[in-house]
């Protein structure tokens, strides 16, 4: 199995930034197999919405909605997985979830973090 635990999020005024992480651990043929990261965030009464996702190259992609205020990243050697946003806005104030897609005999299997909540002030 593999663990994901995420740290960062806090109280922040609208316009300053936050950087979340997230670590991964675990028995490391599982986290080889790990192929994307991702962030997703969920607001009171509304869907899951994914956020960013950067690839094992290092391909990233953003929604709309953070596209030039949030970078992901990762550092490979230490199995984390980053979130700066910068920017923020009122509403980003959301729970921020880590995710790794894994490739898995039968297509491809998930991991979860706990989720660190977000919350910025106008």
């Amino acid at each position: 199995q593999v663990q994901l635990v995420e740290s960062g999020g806090g109280l922040v005024q609208a316009g300053g930034s936050l950087r979340l992480s997230c670590a991964a651990s675990g028995i490391t043929s599982r986290l080889n197999a790990i192929n994307w990261y991702r962030w997703w965030r969920q607001a009171p009464g509304k869907q899951r919405e994914l956020v960013a996702s950067i690839s094992t190259g290092g391909r990233s992609d953003y929604s709309d909605s953070v596209k030039g205020r949030f970078t992901i990243s990762r550092d490979n050697a230490k199995n984390t997985v980053y979130l700066q946003m910068n920017s923020l806005k009122p509403e980003d104030t959301a729970v921020y979830y880590c995710n790794a897609r894994y490739a898995a005999p039968t297509g491809f299997g998930d991991y979860w973090g706990q989720g660190t909540q977000v919350t910025v002030s106008s």
